[in-house]
């Protein structure tokens, strides 16, 4: 691409109040045409408020202050009217938001979805060419059968697919201007990567500016040349991608690189946070080749340890054995008369678990990873086979020995504000799980139990009498693993417990659940799409795909010698901060 020297974005001491609070300080940065910035911050850091200033769709009660300039117009679009941003948004600026479902229209097919944005701003001649238009931008987004899509509601696609439409939309008009607003956040890591190459490829070709808004730094290390950090409003580093992630000069910046890196842990082998990483090496090739040289010293030196531990290890009992599981589900019917389809959420799905093991159950949707915790937890029913939780056999149970199982099994779900009751206070949360047939604690002594668990998630006893809305939600996750532990179960199973958590807090908890495993000697059975924290927590793993186990064993074998085609794609899909940065390293040095 030739140099170019017109700035498309110019945003000068973009200020954003709620009344007398500001909330966002003075944010100033232009981008050159065909330029890619990464935003970064964790929740509450004033992106969004950002993009959504510039597009002039800040809600009600929220003022700006400020210029913001986009080359070709002369208005200032702080103040702008909205029917003069109208006929910008959609054509010069688009956006595509983080979830497709509540983006697009329900009750619009999507071909008329991306034609509409066409005639609205009169880019096609006739509705038939905007239709005829559509169908390609759906096809150039990669939709297989773009013509059946286009005759498609949003809810009969997958999110993947969904997502597509949104960029088959943003496109349609040849934007200038792209804004990505966590765009894959909901995805499964393989879709994911088609997307985020799918948009890379498409601003490519088009020259057209991007500006990506998320809290994964490995998504900015592969898609952006250039990144502004953000913390309490205020853009506190800027500069090339390479040299920000391998060279950070703000502390927050290096804390979240520290925390966003699994691979990276301080001496006592915990996950860095923001607050803890001022022991953290940045990602330079030469700190990178230390600590390959440190980890393979470090896995030779618990190599020669691990066959007696594994030795008593596989003596013990079972925990948790399954055999030949198998769940089908009757589907609704389509017609009156027509036969019921069956869904086959498990098929003959086989496996143990052993007293203190840390079994990570890795998948993506509709994998059968849900069925399967809900059967373990007594949620559910086998259609055949056995599944057999601390000594309680879950098929034909009765309730009275499913009450037994769930003292001794408990579920941290994955998201804390859905899963806590929000008219009941920490304290009646917290001992909820003692107000069972056969227990006899006291009053008295569940509130002191209450305040024991909340000290060993590192919370307060002034938080008993909270709301779980008067916490942030990290905290309320902590309120949910302590709910979890206080009945002392001998097994815990955590449904993507971290995925909507930031980074930093996602550090935290990840600790916060390593310590309290071993601190109680639970059994540990961790869900979740991200391989990165699987492979960190996780010291065996199965592979599930279509309701069946691909591939089972130690955590590391898995990850570095994956075995099954699937498994070989799940890995080869998920994006690695270490890879991504190092490989920037590399593509700078060589144009030098």
């Amino acid at each position: 691409m030739s140099e170019l020297t017109a700035n498309l974005l110019t945003v000068r001491d973009l200020n954003v109040k709620f009344g007398a609070f500001t909330l966002v300080h003075n944010v100033s940065f232009a981008m050159a045409r065909g330029e890619r910035i990464g935003l970064i911050g964790e929740s509450g850091s004033g992106k969004s408020l950002t993009t959504t200033a510039l597009m002039g769709l800040l809600p009600e009660g929220l003022s700006a202050s400020g210029s913001v300039h986009l080359d070709g117009h002369r208005e200032n679009f702080i103040g702008a009217p909205d029917a003069a941003m109208r006929k910008i948004r959609g054509r010069d600026m688009t956006m595509v938001f983080q979830e497709p479902l509540t983006a697009l229209n329900p009750l619009m097919r999507v071909g008329a979805q991306v034609a509409e944005i066409m005639s609205v701003h009169k880019t096609a001649a006739s509705r038939r060419e905007a239709g005829a238009k559509a169908i390609a931008m759906l096809a150039s987004v990669k939709l297989p059968d773009p013509a059946e899509a286009a005759r498609a509601y949003p809810h009969q696609l997958s999110g993947g697919q969904r997502q597509r439409v949104m960029l088959a939309m943003a496109l349609a008009n040849d934007p200038a201007l792209l804004l990505c607003d966590e765009p894959t956040t909901a995805l499964d890591v393989t879709v994911q990567r088609q997307v985020l190459d799918l948009v890379l490829e498409s601003v490519t070709e088009r020259g057209t500016g991007l500006l990506f808004i998320t809290h994964d730094l490995a998504v900015v290390a592969n898609m952006c040349t250039r990144v502004l950090v953000m913390n309490n409003g205020t853009v506190v580093e800027e500069g090339r991608t390479e040299d920000i992630f391998s060279r950070p000069q703000h502390a927050y910046t290096r804390g979240l690189l520290a925390a966003s890196d699994m691979e990276a842990t301080d001496n006592d082998g915990r996950l860095f946070t923001v607050t803890s990483a001022v022991g953290y090496e940045p990602l330079t090739p030469a700190a990178l080749a230390a600590r390959a040289v440190a980890k393979e010293s470090a896995a030779a030196r618990a190599g020669a340890r691990l066959p007696v531990a594994d030795a008593g290890t596989e003596l013990q009992a079972p925990v948790i054995a399954v055999t030949g599981l198998t769940r089908t589900y009757l589907r609704d019917r389509a017609t009156l008369f027509a036969k019921a389809p069956e869904v086959h959420a498990l098929k003959d799905v086989t496996f143990v678990v052993r007293p203190g093991e840390r079994l990570g159950v890795v998948g993506e949707s509709g994998s059968g990873k849900s069925t399967l915790l809900r059967i373990l937890a007594g949620l559910d029913r086998p259609s055949s086979g056995s599944a057999v939780v601390a000594g309680n056999e879950v098929a034909g149970a009765t309730e009275r020995s499913l009450v037994q199982l769930r003292q001794q099994l408990q579920i941290v779900f994955q998201d804390p504000m859905g899963s806590l009751n929000p008219r009941m206070r920490v304290l009646e949360i917290i001992t909820e799980p003692l107000l069972v047939p056969g227990r006899t604690e006291t009053a008295t002594q569940r509130r002191a139990m209450a305040v024991a668990m909340l000290d060993a998630v590192g919370l307060g006893p002034e938080t008993l009498d909270r709301y779980p809305h008067q916490f942030s939600g990290g905290q309320r996750q902590r309120i949910s693993i302590a709910r979890a532990l206080i009945c002392r179960p001998r097994v815990l199973v955590a449904d993507e417990p971290v995925s909507a958590l930031d980074v930093s807090v996602r550090a935290q908890v990840l600790n916060l659940l390593a310590d309290l495993v071993d601190e109680y000697q639970l059994t540990l059975v961790f869900v979740s799409h991200d391989l990165a924290v699987v492979r960190h927590l996780c010291d065996k793993v199965v592979v599930m795909r279509d309701g069946e186990i691909v591939e089972a064993g130690d955590t590391e074998s898995i990850y570095q010698n994956p075995q099954h085609p699937y498994t070989q794609k799940l890995v080869a899909s998920s994006m690695n901060l270490r890879a991504e940065v190092l490989g920037k390293e590399l593509l700078a040095s060589q144009s030098e």
